[in-house]
This record gives structure tokens, sequence and C-alpha cells, in this order.
């Protein structure tokens, strides 16, 4: 993105709008150094600092904004996201300081996913300068690997099924020189069974695969990212209700966000040696859909007991997660729309995080609250192994207690994961059912920067 098409440039002297900072307890002192007219025009728009509201005011020939945030000397991610959003195009500066960690939320607050309007929207760009020219790749970059996500998610299963995933993985892989590996067919159901089962319904246009990029030098430390590509989930025989189904083509969320950490790894060349992971099947309806009650081996060599077809994320991250630890990986981050249990346990805005290690847990949630991505370590308790328990397998995949689902499904994905290794697991929602400012409504990034943060401080 070049200065020119960019929503935060260098800035270097250029002609632009004046943003003045403001919050509650700071509105006296402001409201008292401000001229007349000024004042008036403020009090006239009854302006009282409120987070995320602005007024206009008089500037000489021209017009500043005065904008109000939580606290002045401490601006976050999102505190002028509301602001790129409903300034008019044009050029804009802060009157004092610089944006900071804000320049993330100027940049998403203009996103906008248009794909399927007949008229997408001809509003122009607002443009937030800052004397820390620095700081604009890296926000980009960030900025990117978001959209990629929504964009990704927002995207009907019709058009964003595994063959869709596979051409978005090999268009990173030719953009960071990586080497893309994909495996289909006959094949995959000898090697990934898991994988082709809970896939094989599916019509042959969204047929299942197996996803694997790799790159960086290989005497680096190797870190595994999965991500759970399930591109529809109409629940399979065990058949959601039609409200379940409505946003299913969310259910690969997790392979949106392993894509993004991969380009966000790739285009920072941090070095470590990355191998990205991606089961991408739609779990469909025909008559050689498998069924509750069906046995599956898996890579692993574990027999798996199906207790309902509606749990197969588990199982296509079993396979996959078996696969990255045959390489011996020093890290394994997966990300997955895993479990309603999460959403009921900590809600749509904090992914659940599942961890092995305090210390991993530790650098994901302080890396979290750094770059205002929260998210919220849930028990990986070994005393619920027992609901997994079947009869005639070694698992079952949806265990019958009714409780603790969301542990239970991190229990489930741990069996696949080499004893003693370094695991993370985000059960994430991607979605945003209500629009928050720099953060519309739709699908989204929950738990990506978190991660990115943490690899960047172990790595970098």
């Amino acid at each position: 993105m070049t200065d020119k098409d960019s929503p935060i440039q260098p800035d270097r002297g250029q002609p632009a709008v004046a943003i003045h900072l403001v919050d509650k307890d700071g509105l006296e002192q402001f409201l008292k150094a401000r001229p007349v007219p000024q004042r008036a025009a403020l009090e006239g728009q009854k302006f009282k600092a409120e987070s995320s509201t602005h007024a206009v005011m008089p500037d000489g020939d021209g017009w500043a904004v005065a904008a109000g945030v939580a606290d002045a000397g401490k601006l976050s991610t999102w505190c002028l996201a509301k602001l790129a959003q409903s300034l008019p195009a044009g050029t804009y500066r802060l009157a004092a300081g610089e944006p900071g960690a804000a320049l993330l939320g100027w940049v998403t607050g203009q996103y906008r996913f248009e794909r399927y309007l007949s008229e997408p929207s001809s509003e122009g760009m607002r443009v937030l300068l800052t004397g820390e020219p620095k700081a604009i790749p890296a926000v980009l970059a960030e900025a990117e690997a978001t959209a990629l996500v929504r964009d990704l998610v927002n995207t009907p299963a019709e058009d964003m099924g595994p063959a869709q995933l596979e051409e978005h993985a090999d268009t990173l892989a030719k953009r960071f020189g990586a080497q893309l590996q994909v495996t289909r067919g006959d094949v995959l159901e000898q090697e990934y069974p898991m994988i082709h089962a809970v896939g094989r319904a599916a019509a042959r246009s969204h047929a299942p695969r197996l996803i694997e990029l790799e790159w960086g030098n290989p005497e680096h430390p190797r870190v595994a990212v999965v991500g759970k590509g399930v591109c529809f989930d109409s629940g399979g025989l065990d058949i959601k209700p039609p409200s379940g189904m409505l946003l299913m083509k969310k259910d690969m969320g997790g392979a949106a966000h392993a894509l993004a950490l991969a380009q966000l790894i790739m285009d920072a060349q941090l070095p470590v040696r990355l191998h990205l992971l991606v089961p991408a099947v739609e779990n469909a309806i025909a008559g050689n859909a498998f069924r509750p009650g069906d046995v599956l081996r898996s890579r692993a060599g574990i027999s798996v007991e199906i207790g309902n077809t509606d749990a197969e994320g588990r199982l296509i991250l079993g396979d996959a997660l078996t696969r990255a630890g045959e390489k011996e990986p020093e890290l394994v981050i997966d990300f997955a729309t895993l479990t309603g249990a999460a959403r009921v346990a900590v809600g749509p805005d904090l992914p659940a995080l599942f961890t092995r290690r305090d210390e991993t847990a530790r650098e994901l949630i302080e890396s979290g609250e750094s770059v205002d991505d929260p998210c919220w370590r849930l028990p990986l308790f070994d005393g619920y192994r027992e609901f997994l328990k079947s009869d005639v397998a070694d698992i079952n995949n949806a265990g019958s207690s009714g409780f603790a689902g969301a542990s239970t499904a991190a229990l489930f994905l741990d069996r696949f994961v080499p004893k003693g290794m370094d695991w993370a697991h985000f059960d994430t929602f991607a979605w945003r059912p209500a629009a928050k400012p720099g953060r519309p409504k739709g699908g989204d990034a929950l738990g990506l920067r978190a991660a990115w943060r943490m690899l960047q401080g172990r790595y970098g």
C-alpha cells in the first residue's frame, strides 16, 4: 500500500484538519482555552467529551474537530475508530501528540465488505497523518491481516469452500516464496481419515483437503499454526436447526485466523520455520455422510466413536494436529470456531484460550491486553477426560455429560498433540454480532493480534 492509497500517512506538513482529543477530566480546561466561537460551537452541539463522540468547531478559515476519548494521555486501539467512520473524507492530524495504537483502529474503522453490493459506497478515504512513519508498515500489515479474516468469514460458503481456501493459501505461498502442499482424494482418505470422513458428503466442487504451507529457514524454531476450515456446517446427520445453521459460513473462521497469522509472520520475516495447516471441508448431508455411532480411525491411530456429527471441527483438527506434531514444532497454535459452550462461558468478544503451560497462557494474555485483543483462559482440566470415554473406541468425539463443553473439546484436541509439546488453542467466535468502533458487524479477528504479538515477543 502506497502513501497515496493509505488511510495513514507520514506527516510532511501538508494541509490537514486538526483533531483535538479531550477526555472528561480535561474538558473544563479545554473549553476555557477555546476562543468564544469555538466554545459556542461545542456548547451548541452539547459536546461532553464522551468516548467515541465528536463535535466540529470553526478554526480560522476552516474547521477543526473536538473528539472525546477515555484518556487523552493514553490512546487505545479503538479510540479514534468511530471518528474514522463518521468524519467526511479528507486529511486529518492530531492537534497534539501522536496517534500511536489508535492508528490501527483508524484503518480498520474504514473497512467495508461490499463484494455483493451492486452500488458500493462512494465515500472517500479519511487520512490520518503521523509523525512516526516507521510505525506505518506494521500497522498496515495488521490491518491487512484483520481485513483478510473479515473478508474470508463474510464470504458465503458457495464462494468460500475448501477450493477457495486453497486458492488463498496458494496466493500467500506465491507472495512469500513458501512451499504449498495439498492432500486430497484417495491419499486424504488413507492418510487423514477423519478429515476425509467429515468432508466426503460434500459436492465435488467442495471436496475435502488438507492444505499445508511451509516457509522460513529450516534451522529456525519450528512453529505450527493450525486453523479449522469447516467452510459450512450443516451439523451433518445430527442436523442443526435453521437458526443454528444461519451463520455457519463463519465456521472456517479458524482457518481465516491461521492464514492471517501466517501472512503476518511471513510479511515481517519473523525468524521461524512456519508450518501452516488448514483442514478444509464442508460438513454436508448425503448418503455417504458419516453417522452417529460410527467409529473413525485417525491419523494418530486413535479410534474415535462419533457421538455427534455436529462435533466435526475437533475431528478434522485431530488429524491436522497429529500432522503438525510429526514435524516436532517448538510451539503449536490452533484457531477454531469450536464450541457454543465457549460463547456461553465468555461471550462473543473473548476467545477462550487453552494452554498446557502457564507461561504460554501468561504470554498470550499479556500480549492480548497490550494490543486491545483480549482472550480469557479456561481450564484444560484433566478430571474432565472421563466425559470423552467410549464403550467401543478409544475416545468419543462429543461426550455425554453436557458439562464444560469448551474444556471437553479442548481435551479431545489434546489427545492429538504429542505429550509435552507447547500448545495453545483458541476457541474463537470469529464474528461480531453487533458493531463497535473499528469493528463492524460480521466476521472479525479475535485472538489474531494477541497471538501475533506473543510470537513477536518470543521470536522477534
